[in-house]
Protein backbone atom coordinates (compact mmCIF):
# COMPACT_ATOMS: atom_id res chain seq x y z
CA UNK A 1 0.00 0.00 0.00
CA UNK A 2 1.77 3.21 -1.38
CA UNK A 3 0.29 6.40 0.49
CA UNK A 4 -0.33 9.11 -2.13
CA UNK A 5 1.13 12.72 -1.67
CA UNK A 6 -1.87 14.37 0.28
CA UNK A 7 -1.23 11.44 2.61
CA UNK A 8 2.37 12.18 3.39
CA UNK A 9 1.96 15.62 3.97
CA UNK A 10 -1.11 15.04 6.57
CA UNK A 11 0.61 12.22 8.19
CA UNK A 12 4.40 13.80 8.04
CA UNK A 13 3.93 14.17 12.22
CA UNK A 14 3.20 10.33 12.56
CA UNK A 15 5.88 9.15 9.86
CA UNK A 16 8.92 10.92 12.92
CA UNK A 17 7.37 8.37 15.58
CA UNK A 18 9.58 5.79 16.02
CA UNK A 19 6.24 3.67 17.41
CA UNK A 20 4.49 4.24 14.41
CA UNK A 21 6.23 5.57 11.73
CA UNK A 22 5.23 4.87 7.45
CA UNK A 23 4.32 1.34 8.18
CA UNK A 24 2.51 2.19 11.32
CA UNK A 25 0.08 4.86 9.08
CA UNK A 26 -0.17 2.24 6.61
CA UNK A 27 -2.20 0.20 9.30
CA UNK A 28 -4.27 2.75 10.53
CA UNK A 29 -5.05 3.43 6.99
CA UNK A 30 -6.11 -0.04 6.49
CA UNK A 31 -7.77 -0.95 9.44
CA UNK A 32 -11.37 -0.87 10.83
CA UNK A 33 -12.43 0.71 14.26
CA UNK A 34 -16.42 0.51 15.35
CA UNK A 35 -17.32 2.81 18.17
CA UNK A 36 -20.64 2.60 19.78
CA UNK A 37 -21.68 5.78 21.17
CA UNK A 38 -21.80 8.87 19.10
CA UNK A 39 -21.64 11.41 22.51
CA UNK A 40 -19.89 12.36 25.31
CA UNK A 41 -17.08 10.02 24.91
CA UNK A 42 -17.63 8.88 21.35
CA UNK A 43 -17.26 13.05 20.11
CA UNK A 44 -13.11 13.15 20.88
CA UNK A 45 -12.46 9.08 20.12
CA UNK A 46 -14.63 9.40 16.61
CA UNK A 47 -12.80 12.97 16.27
CA UNK A 48 -9.33 11.73 16.72
CA UNK A 49 -9.53 8.44 14.75
CA UNK A 50 -10.21 10.09 11.75
CA UNK A 51 -7.25 12.35 11.93
CA UNK A 52 -5.06 9.81 13.12
CA UNK A 53 -6.31 8.13 9.23
CA UNK A 54 -8.29 4.88 10.82
CA UNK A 55 -9.42 3.87 7.02
CA UNK A 56 -12.94 2.61 8.12
CA UNK A 57 -14.94 4.17 10.97
CA UNK A 58 -18.08 2.83 12.43
CA UNK A 59 -20.67 4.68 14.38
CA UNK A 60 -23.47 3.17 16.38
CA UNK A 61 -25.97 5.49 17.35
CA UNK A 62 -29.88 5.82 17.49
CA UNK A 63 -30.06 9.06 19.01
CA UNK A 64 -30.71 12.45 18.16
CA UNK A 65 -28.50 15.57 18.93
CA UNK A 66 -30.19 17.93 21.86
CA UNK A 67 -29.17 20.83 23.20
CA UNK A 68 -28.75 19.41 26.36
CA UNK A 69 -25.48 17.43 24.72
CA UNK A 70 -23.82 20.01 23.37
CA UNK A 71 -22.35 20.71 26.85
CA UNK A 72 -19.81 17.96 26.30
CA UNK A 73 -20.39 16.10 23.06
CA UNK A 74 -18.04 18.23 20.95
CA UNK A 75 -18.60 16.45 17.13
CA UNK A 76 -22.27 18.17 17.18
CA UNK A 77 -23.06 22.04 16.97
CA UNK A 78 -26.11 23.75 17.33
CA UNK A 79 -27.15 23.26 13.72
CA UNK A 80 -26.98 20.06 14.22
CA UNK A 81 -29.60 19.81 17.30
CA UNK A 82 -32.41 17.32 15.92
CA UNK A 83 -30.65 15.52 13.38
CA UNK A 84 -29.52 11.82 13.82
CA UNK A 85 -26.05 11.62 15.99
CA UNK A 86 -24.92 8.99 13.27
CA UNK A 87 -25.50 11.35 10.53
CA UNK A 88 -23.91 14.03 12.49
CA UNK A 89 -20.79 12.28 12.97
CA UNK A 90 -20.35 11.42 9.26
CA UNK A 91 -20.07 15.39 8.71
CA UNK A 92 -17.81 15.55 11.19
CA UNK A 93 -15.70 12.77 10.33
CA UNK A 94 -15.86 14.05 6.07
CA UNK A 95 -15.01 17.62 7.42
CA UNK A 96 -11.84 16.19 8.42
CA UNK A 97 -10.91 13.49 6.05
CA UNK A 98 -13.01 13.07 3.16
CA UNK A 99 -11.39 9.62 2.33
CA UNK A 100 -12.01 7.91 5.33
CA UNK A 101 -14.83 5.30 5.00
CA UNK A 102 -17.57 6.00 7.49
CA UNK A 103 -20.32 3.06 8.12
CA UNK A 104 -23.02 4.30 9.94
CA UNK A 105 -25.75 2.27 12.31
CA UNK A 106 -28.49 4.03 12.85
CA UNK A 107 -30.04 1.51 15.45
CA UNK A 108 -30.65 0.34 19.11
CA UNK A 109 -28.17 -2.53 20.18
CA UNK A 110 -29.66 -5.45 20.94
CA UNK A 111 -28.16 -9.28 20.96
CA UNK A 112 -29.52 -10.07 18.09
CA UNK A 113 -27.50 -7.98 16.13
CA UNK A 114 -24.46 -6.85 17.88
CA UNK A 115 -22.44 -9.90 16.89
CA UNK A 116 -22.78 -9.12 13.26
CA UNK A 117 -22.05 -5.20 13.78
CA UNK A 118 -19.08 -6.12 15.27
CA UNK A 119 -17.75 -9.12 13.09
CA UNK A 120 -16.44 -6.59 10.81
CA UNK A 121 -14.01 -4.43 13.12
CA UNK A 122 -10.49 -4.79 14.16
CA UNK A 123 -10.92 -3.00 17.44
CA UNK A 124 -14.21 -1.52 19.11
CA UNK A 125 -14.93 1.46 21.46
CA UNK A 126 -17.64 1.43 23.88
CA UNK A 127 -18.45 4.84 24.18
CA UNK A 128 -22.10 4.18 25.12
CA UNK A 129 -23.56 5.49 29.09
CA UNK A 130 -25.60 2.51 30.29
CA UNK A 131 -24.19 -0.79 32.03
CA UNK A 132 -26.54 -2.56 30.38
CA UNK A 133 -25.41 -1.77 27.04
CA UNK A 134 -21.67 -1.71 28.39
CA UNK A 135 -22.11 -5.66 29.49
CA UNK A 136 -24.04 -6.42 26.20
CA UNK A 137 -20.13 -5.13 24.42
CA UNK A 138 -18.28 -6.92 26.59
CA UNK A 139 -20.17 -10.23 26.71
CA UNK A 140 -20.35 -9.82 22.67
CA UNK A 141 -16.63 -8.97 22.31
CA UNK A 142 -16.00 -11.42 24.96
CA UNK A 143 -17.25 -14.51 22.73
CA UNK A 144 -16.16 -12.83 19.15
CA UNK A 145 -12.62 -12.86 20.33
CA UNK A 146 -12.51 -9.16 19.72
CA UNK A 147 -10.79 -6.46 21.39
CA UNK A 148 -12.17 -3.61 23.29
CA UNK A 149 -12.04 -0.15 25.28
CA UNK A 150 -14.12 0.49 27.42
CA UNK A 151 -14.61 4.03 29.52
CA UNK A 152 -17.10 5.62 31.54
CA UNK A 153 -17.56 9.13 33.15
CA UNK A 154 -19.40 10.43 35.69
CA UNK A 155 -18.91 14.24 37.37
CA UNK A 156 -15.45 14.72 37.26
CA UNK A 157 -14.65 11.30 37.65
CA UNK A 158 -13.78 8.54 35.26
CA UNK A 159 -12.23 4.93 33.94
CA UNK A 160 -10.77 2.73 31.22
CA UNK A 161 -9.82 -0.30 30.42
CA UNK A 162 -9.15 -2.12 27.29
CA UNK A 163 -9.99 -6.24 26.54
CA UNK A 164 -7.51 -8.28 24.66
CA UNK A 165 -9.05 -11.98 24.02
CA UNK A 166 -6.59 -13.95 26.13
CA UNK A 167 -4.94 -11.33 27.88
CA UNK A 168 -6.27 -9.79 30.69
CA UNK A 169 -9.66 -9.29 32.76
CA UNK A 170 -13.24 -7.97 31.22
CA UNK A 171 -15.73 -5.70 32.41
CA UNK A 172 -17.13 -8.80 34.43
CA UNK A 173 -14.14 -10.17 35.72
CA UNK A 174 -13.99 -6.24 37.86
CA UNK A 175 -17.84 -5.56 38.30
CA UNK A 176 -19.68 -9.02 38.51
CA UNK A 177 -23.10 -8.54 37.19
CA UNK A 178 -24.84 -5.01 35.86
CA UNK A 179 -25.25 -2.11 38.58
CA UNK A 180 -28.70 -1.89 38.17
CA UNK A 181 -29.15 0.88 40.95
CA UNK A 182 -25.92 3.20 39.25
CA UNK A 183 -26.30 6.78 40.12
CA UNK A 184 -26.36 8.34 36.74
CA UNK A 185 -24.80 11.85 35.08
CA UNK A 186 -28.74 12.78 34.92
CA UNK A 187 -28.99 12.78 38.68
CA UNK A 188 -25.55 13.74 39.56
CA UNK A 189 -24.27 15.51 36.44
CA UNK A 190 -20.83 15.44 34.23
CA UNK A 191 -18.20 18.08 33.14
CA UNK A 192 -17.75 17.96 29.44
CA UNK A 193 -13.75 18.42 29.77
CA UNK A 194 -13.61 14.98 31.75
CA UNK A 195 -15.33 13.15 29.26
CA UNK A 196 -13.44 14.40 26.21
CA UNK A 197 -10.07 12.77 28.42
CA UNK A 198 -11.73 9.82 28.59
CA UNK A 199 -12.81 9.62 24.82
CA UNK A 200 -9.45 10.83 24.32
CA UNK A 201 -7.48 7.79 26.24
CA UNK A 202 -9.81 5.50 24.03
CA UNK A 203 -8.62 6.92 20.77
CA UNK A 204 -5.51 6.53 21.99
CA UNK A 205 -6.12 2.72 22.65
CA UNK A 206 -7.19 1.77 19.41
CA UNK A 207 -4.36 3.68 17.61
CA UNK A 208 -1.98 1.90 19.73
CA UNK A 209 -3.25 -1.62 19.38
CA UNK A 210 -3.67 -1.22 15.36
CA UNK A 211 -0.16 0.31 15.63
CA UNK A 212 1.58 -1.94 18.22
CA UNK A 213 3.09 1.07 19.81
CA UNK A 214 3.24 1.19 23.97
CA UNK A 215 1.28 -0.38 26.06
CA UNK A 216 -2.05 -1.00 26.47
CA UNK A 217 -4.59 -0.63 29.51
CA UNK A 218 -5.05 -4.70 29.06
CA UNK A 219 -4.79 -6.10 32.61
CA UNK A 220 -5.01 -2.19 34.35
CA UNK A 221 -7.42 0.23 34.91
CA UNK A 222 -6.94 3.45 34.54
CA UNK A 223 -8.49 5.84 37.18
CA UNK A 224 -9.27 10.07 36.32
CA UNK A 225 -10.15 12.70 39.03
CA UNK A 226 -10.36 15.89 37.29
CA UNK A 227 -11.10 17.75 40.44
CA UNK A 228 -7.98 16.72 42.12
CA UNK A 229 -5.92 16.04 38.57
CA UNK A 230 -4.78 12.45 39.63
CA UNK A 231 -4.93 9.63 37.54
CA UNK A 232 -3.66 6.12 38.23
CA UNK A 233 -2.99 3.06 36.72
CA UNK A 234 -4.07 -0.20 38.55
CA UNK A 235 -2.48 -3.14 37.43
CA UNK A 236 -5.04 -6.50 37.47
CA UNK A 237 -3.72 -9.21 35.54
CA UNK A 238 -5.68 -12.10 35.54
CA UNK A 239 -8.89 -13.05 34.69
CA UNK A 240 -11.21 -14.25 37.05
CA UNK A 241 -11.72 -17.57 36.62
CA UNK A 242 -15.09 -18.08 37.55
CA UNK A 243 -16.31 -15.24 35.28
CA UNK A 244 -19.22 -15.63 33.80
CA UNK A 245 -18.36 -15.06 30.29
CA UNK A 246 -14.47 -15.54 30.08
CA UNK A 247 -14.22 -18.09 33.05
CA UNK A 248 -13.28 -21.35 32.36
CA UNK A 249 -16.34 -22.68 32.89
CA UNK A 250 -18.09 -20.09 31.44
CA UNK A 251 -21.88 -19.63 31.90
CA UNK A 252 -22.50 -17.04 28.71
CA UNK A 253 -21.26 -18.83 25.82
CA UNK A 254 -23.91 -17.08 23.22
CA UNK A 255 -25.93 -13.77 23.47
CA UNK A 256 -29.81 -14.49 25.37
CA UNK A 257 -32.41 -11.77 24.72
CA UNK A 258 -33.93 -12.52 27.81
CA UNK A 259 -30.60 -12.44 29.97
CA UNK A 260 -31.25 -9.43 32.62
CA UNK A 261 -27.82 -7.52 32.22
CA UNK A 262 -29.29 -6.83 29.09
CA UNK A 263 -32.30 -4.78 28.09
CA UNK A 264 -34.72 -6.62 25.58
CA UNK A 265 -36.32 -3.52 24.38
CA UNK A 266 -32.77 -2.16 23.06
CA UNK A 267 -29.99 -0.80 24.84
CA UNK A 268 -29.61 2.74 24.91
CA UNK A 269 -26.18 4.42 23.87
CA UNK A 270 -25.95 8.01 23.96
CA UNK A 271 -27.94 9.54 26.51
CA UNK A 272 -26.87 11.09 29.93
CA UNK A 273 -26.72 8.32 31.84
CA UNK A 274 -23.28 7.49 32.35
CA UNK A 275 -20.85 9.46 30.03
Amino acid sequence: MALNKQQAERYVRHFTLKEIGVNGQKKLLSSKVLVIGAGGLGSPAILYLAAAGVGTIGIVDHDTVDSSNLQRQIMHGTEDVGSKKTESAAKAVRAIDPDIQVNLYDLFLTPDNIMDIISDYDFILDCTDRFETKFLINDACVIAEKPYSHAGVVRFEGQAMTYVPGKGPCLRCLMGDVPHDAATCKELGVLGAAVGVLGSIQALEAVKYLTGAGDLLCGKILTFDGLSMNMRVHSMPCADPGCAVCGKDASIRSLNKNNSDYRTDGCSIGGDDVS
